[in-house]
């Protein structure tokens, strides 16, 4: 049998579960999850590998319509830069609901000139599975899809079958990364994204979206790993809000990062976590990586 390998982004508009899909197809967490908008900033690539096939999906930000911030503008590039060197993309939408953001992701990937599979997901939530049918029927004639999927990411149904779709159009060829690979991403980085997701789920209004987390030294002390990371914000008023009254948000939300980290990672993890208020920190090249 024949080696198949190749790249294929997950597009598609803010908030319609392709960090959850990519996690799932994978069966490890490799990209952070929460239900505000915006949540995944950077293409993070994570690999799937099976007997006969190396799947490299690429979590991308989702598409939105530009605005002022830098880092807005880099995330649109960032998703768009994905389609590079990627052997057929995937286009998520929810089920029984279309918006001018699913037009935009369509269009991207209709622009690549790539096959494009469209991923239909949260079926579990349309109220009517009878309704299912007719939508899928629309959605054919908005392009020229070489499959139709239904899934649903959250309760991993239909999964199987979208990596069985998704591998039988990978051309052949080695493997992309080595056996054993998980994801593009060094430990610093996953470190930094899961305390995000944790105070991104702690806090609310604009300060999940004027918050950023960096890793700046990571030590391995036997099998522990000890982590110096710094949480930007933009504002003073939102640095009381992060850290919470006697510190407990902040201590909180590295205490849920550093068990999940453990769980993923079967060792130890040490996280201290400093809050520091970087005036338009979204608009400075030097942080908008």
């Amino acid at each position: 049998m024949s080696f198949r390998a190749g790249m294929a982004p997950i597009l598609g508009r803010p908030n319609v579960g392709k960090s959850t899909l990519l996690n799932r197809m994978l069966k490890e967490k490799v990209s952070i999850e929460t239900r505000k908008p915006q949540t995944t900033r950077h293409a993070i690539a994570g690999v799937r590998n099976a007997r006969a096939s190396q799947l490299v999906l690429v979590d991308t930000p989702g598409l939105r319509a530009p605005d002022r911030r830098l880092l807005s503008r880099n995330m649109n590039r960032a998703a768009a830069g994905a389609l590079a060197g990627a052997s057929l993309v995937l286009v998520v939408v929810e089920a029984g609901r279309w918006t001018r953001g699913d037009d935009r992701a369509l269009n991207e990937a209709l622009k690549s000139q790539l096959r494009c599979i469209l991923v239909v997901n949260k079926i579990d939530c349309m109220r009517r599975r009878e309704d299912l049918f007719p939508y899928l029927e629309w959605c054919a004639g908005k392009a020229d899809f070489a499959e139709i999927v239904p899934v649903s990411a959250l309760r991993e149904d239909n999964l199987e079958r979208l990596c069985d779709v998704v591998a039988g159009y990978l051309p052949e060829g080695g493997p992309l990364f080595p056996e054993g690979s998980v994801t593009d991403r060094g430990m610093e980085f996953r470190i930094a994204e899961m305390l995000r997701e944790k105070l991104t789920l702690n806090t609310h209004r604009e300060v999940p979206y004027d918050l950023d987390v960096v890793a700046t030294s990571l030590e391995m002390r036997g099998r522990a790993v000890v982590a110096e990371l710094e949480v930007r914000v933009n504002r003073a008023s939102q640095r009381g809000i992060v850290i919470g009254r006697g510190g407990l948000r902040l201590k909180a939300a590295a205490r849920q990062a550093r068990l999940e980290l453990q769980r993923i990672f079967r060792r130890p993890f040490h996280i201290r976590a400093r809050v520091r208020v970087r005036k338009n920190w979204f608009n400075n090249p030097r942080f908008c990586q």
